[in-house]
């Protein structure tokens, strides 16, 4: 069974930071790689960064430099800090665990970069 709980999206105006949290009721939570995705209307989702069990990351092209991704395992939470938002950063923001190549993800938290 698994169940992710996304939260902290809202709006910001551009320029702006957020950060957004994930908790996770996952068992063995610590050896699954862990991600957040978006979704922007009339766009495919995407992958914007994961997280591994180690601790190796990965982000998206469009994001590297101002979006980090950081897990804490005792607490099984994900977290994404968003910095230098920009409008075509809106969307709808998913996290994700990754179990043996079959993906799962949360209910999603909508992120608006406007002024």
């Amino acid at each position: 069974q698994v169940q992710l709980v996304e939260s902290g999206g809202g709006l910001v105006q551009p320029g702006g930071s957020l950060r957004l949290s994930c908790a996770a009721s996952i068992n063995f939570f610590s050896i699954y790689s862990m991600g957040w995705y978006r979704q922007a209307p009339g766009k495919q989702r995407e992958l914007v960064a994961r997280i591994g069990g180690g601790g190796n990351t990965n982000y998206a092209d469009s994001v590297k430099g101002r979006f980090t991704i950081s897990r804490d395992n005792a607490k099984k939470m994900v977290y994404l800090q968003m910095n230098s938002l920009k409008p075509e950063d809106t969307a709808v923001y998913y996290c994700s665990v990754d179990r043996s190549g079959v993906l799962s993800w949360g209910q999603g938290t909508q992120v608006t970069v406007s002024s």
